[in-house]
């Protein structure tokens, strides 16, 4: 029985998360690319530019992949680990102008995805 409510609840199967936590990572982390340097930047270092709420709003995103893989079954210590990425680079990334360079080196939604990937692909094998 699917009603209009379910129909609309976002998936919680292993591939829809995936999915969804690479576009954030993505989006996070590698959205823009930076002309002569060969490297990308995302949301993450951009909006952490803004003093205080920027490093604040991006923790929280990071902490929505930190629930996923709660709600994926990662293990405590894994959910530690990522907890721990978010937290350094918050705490880090506060810092202005070194914190803001800090971003773009340390990418803790990638740290932490490459962490959920090896969770699920054990999952699944």
């Amino acid at each position: 029985m699917t009603t209009a409510l379910t129909a609309r609840l976002p998936r919680t199967d292993a591939a829809s998360a995936r999915v969804r936590i690479e576009r954030l990572e993505y989006m996070l982390e590698g959205a823009v690319r930076i002309p002569g340097l060969g490297t990308r930047i995302g949301l993450d270092a951009l909006i952490g530019l803004v003093p205080g709420v920027g490093d604040a709003a991006m923790a929280a995103m990071g902490l929505y992949l930190v629930w996923e893989a709660r709600n994926l079954g990662a293990s405590r210590f894994m959910l530690a680990r990522m907890l721990g990425n978010v937290g350094i680079d918050a705490l880090i990334g506060s810092v202005p102008l070194a914190g803001d360079v800090f971003d773009i080196f340390f990418r803790s939604n990638s740290r932490n995805l490459k962490l959920l990937r090896r969770h699920l692909n054990r999952a699944a094998a």
